[in-house]
């Protein structure tokens, strides 16, 4: 094989003028999120339409928390490169067992989480819900609260497996504990089947770390779930919107399906050193190449606006440490060349 040779560039631009591109700090996660949609809806207000800004991010998982808040202002999207968040079957499972905890008569998610049990077959399930929503058990007490923990222990006439997930389900029923928390001791329970039913179970993994960490900022597990079960805006920002402009939507999009599009406003988020670029990155000079390359392509897919955005204080699982440093992409540009704001709660 002949030895691939570099060719240098000197790149340029045509269009005089405009505006510096911005770097934003926001002191947590929601406050980039919150960020972005403000100045979304800034922009829709000058007149920019919404399909003509796109937010990119460089993992699928980084966009969830903004989906949440995207839904919560009711602002249309359309997700290219992932499913949206609350669409992914393993999120699906967990939301299914912090449903039944905050509603034990919750028949979907019963089944949901039933079927996820090995050996346990729809007419098993069937035949558990049915005793659950008619309430045949053997009552250690006559609580008419089925959200009390002495509600998990009314079942112990079924199979072992089935038994086992009502005692995860008790162990993390009590109300004293946080949303964070129960999803906590429910992934010890869910890790098995997890591994067993998915088999890219490592590449997912770090949407269940996403969704922990969006739970932290939540104390009561009902508005937990009610923001997550929100339903994705069709029509929004009706105050907005022009009539002729019903099917407007956001752009949501990890850089690689970016690649050959423009949008007059870009925001790229999470350009967090450890997240983009991404700390496996750091082990291989030439994937630390591909992380700049595609830090090159998100830039230039803007046009008119750039936000360049990225939280401070996040906890990376993997290597146990505190992110907050920018992406070495951006750290060392010079000041002249940009704008910088730092966004927190005040």
């Amino acid at each position: 094989m002949s030895k691939r040779h570099k060719y240098s560039k000197e790149l340029f631009t045509e269009r005089p003028g405009g505006e510096l591109p911005s770097i934003v700090v926001a002191q947590t996660e929601n406050l980039q999120s919150r960020f972005v949609i403000q100045k979304v809806l800034e922009l829709r207000e000058q007149g920019i339409p919404l399909q003509d800004m796109a937010i990119l991010f460089r993992s699928s998982y980084l966009s969830f928390d903004l989906e949440i808040e995207l839904n919560k202002a009711n602002i249309p999207f359309v997700k290219f490169g992932g499913f949206k968040f609350i669409e992914t079957a393993h999120i699906k499972d967990l939301v299914a067992y912090l449903r039944v905890l905050e509603n034990p008569r919750d028949a979907v998610a019963w089944n949901r989480i039933l079927l996820l049990v090995d050996g346990v077959g729809p007419r098993t399930a069937e035949k558990v819900i049915e005793d659950i929503i008619t309430r045949r058990v053997s009552p250690e007490q006559d609580a008419t609260d089925t959200t009390l923990p002495a509600f998990w222990s009314q079942f112990n006439s079924y199979p072992e497996k089935v038994r086992d997930l009502f005692a995860a389900l008790k162990d993390v029923s009590p109300a004293h504990l946080a949303p964070a928390d129960k999803i906590q001791q429910l992934l010890q329970y869910y890790e098995p089947i997890f591994t067993r039913r998915y088999d890219d179970f490592n590449k997912r993994r770090k949407d269940l770390e996403m969704f922990q960490q969006i739970a932290e900022r939540y104390r009561a597990l009902g508005s937990f779930l009610s923001d997550l079960s929100l339903e994705p805006a069709s029509e929004s920002v009706a105050d907005l919107t022009p009539p002729d402009a019903e099917d407007e939507k956001l752009i949501l999009s990890t850089i690689h399906s970016a690649k050959g599009l423009e949008w007059n406003t870009v925001f790229v988020i999470y350009a967090l050193d450890g997240r983009f670029p991404t700390t496996r990155a750091a082990m291989s000079e030439e994937a630390m190449e591909e992380e700049r390359r595609l830090m090159y392509v998100a830039c230039t897919r803007a046009k008119d606006h750039l936000f360049i955005t990225y939280p401070i204080n996040i906890y990376d699982r993997d290597s146990g440490l505190i992110l907050s440093k920018p992406s070495r992409f951006i750290a060392q540009m010079p000041e002249n060349l940009l704008d910088t704001w730092v966004i927190d709660e005040e």
